[in-house]
């Protein structure tokens, strides 16, 4: 497994990691399966997919709670990253606000330690940007937890560029985490993703595979669970799945050409963007953590980057 820096905290990450959340939370919620959970945690690190991605909004709180269990007897072989600063007010609907208020970000980080059974973590993430509150006080706020020694890195999640120069002004920015995949490329267009190369900032990919669509294994709506969050988001509505089987069908010729798998072009394409990129798909099974992990050697041919950048735009917005 190939790694990048975070930024020059002097941390570094497999930049195949493993997202969390799905374990816990959006997905299959009635699915749930700690044990085997914890056991795709386990084998993550084996296979050096050391960036373990949590947050406190993840269940809420259960998703750290789990993943402090899975890293009993080896906290010390992952870059163990959570995220503060969104807070849920209604789990059935998603219903969530922003807080980026300085004394809320010390209550919850401290809480996030106490779940993750830690006393500090490689990186910690500001979940968003509160437009209530300077992003310079939030940034603060984390950049004392670094002086404090309970976090190692800092970086931000869905900021723009203007948030992260101005977050850089009061402590150096890790990485920044957003949403990253061969349907959702607004971390291109928007500047974010060119700014983090320039500044030496890794780039961590949430939902590369496009919450699953882009591993070509989901039809029809049919195909997800009956409780599962992604039946509400727009991408994932009867019509635009119909209409959205064609970007599929792309990748499925490509993988079948190269003699891999949808998901691993899906991924591969993302890690192609920069050698500052660190993707995060999230499994719950081991067959599929096994195969996201084969994605770190995989390099796309100039033909096969070429088709997949003409790829047609998705319907649907991503929320």
């Amino acid at each position: 497994m190939r790694s990048t820096k975070l930024g020059t905290s002097g941390v570094e990450a497999g930049i195949v990691g493993l997202g969390c959340m799905g374990m816990s939370w959006g997905y299959d919620q009635l699915g749930r399966d700690d044990s085997a959970s914890i056991e795709v945690i386990r084998r993550a690190i084996d296979l050096g997919c050391t960036l373990i991605d949590t947050a406190d909004m993840y269940g809420p709180f259960t998703n750290e709670e789990l993943v402090g269990r899975a890293l009993h007897g080896r906290r010390d072989e992952v870059v163990l990253a959570t995220k503060g600063g969104l807070v849920v007010d209604d789990p059935r609907t998603y219903a969530m606000h922003r807080d980026g208020r300085p004394e809320h970000l010390r209550a919850t980080f401290e809480a996030s330690l106490k779940r993750l059974g830690t006393d500090h973590v490689d990186l910690y993430q500001l979940h968003r940007v509160d437009p209530a509150v300077p992003v310079e006080e939030s940034w603060g706020t984390l950049a004392e937890f670094v002086r404090e020694g309970k976090a190692r890195a800092i970086g931000l999640s869905e900021a723009s560029v203007e948030d992260i120069r101005r977050a850089q002004a009061v402590h150096p920015v890790a990485s920044v985490q957003s949403e990253l995949s061969l349907w959702s490329r607004d971390a291109l267009d928007n500047g974010v993703l060119e700014y983090c190369r320039e500044q030496s900032i890794a780039f961590i990919s949430f939902s590369p595979l496009g919450r699953g669509f882009l591993s070509a294994r989901i039809a029809s709506a049919e195909d997800l669970p009956k409780v599962d969050g992604r039946r509400r988001l727009p991408r994932f509505q009867p019509e635009a799945l119909e209409a959205n089987r064609v970007i599929a069908d792309h990748i499925r010729e490509v993988a079948g050409q190269l003699g891999t798998t949808p998901a691993q072009v899906s991924l591969a394409w993302v890690l192609a963007q920069g050698d500052n990129v660190v993707v995060i798909p999230g499994t719950k099974t081991a067959r599929y953590l096994e195969e996201n992990s084969g994605a770190a050697g995989i390099r796309l041919p100039g033909q096969a980057l070429e088709r997949l950048r003409d790829l047609p735009a998705p319907v649907g917005s991503r929320y």
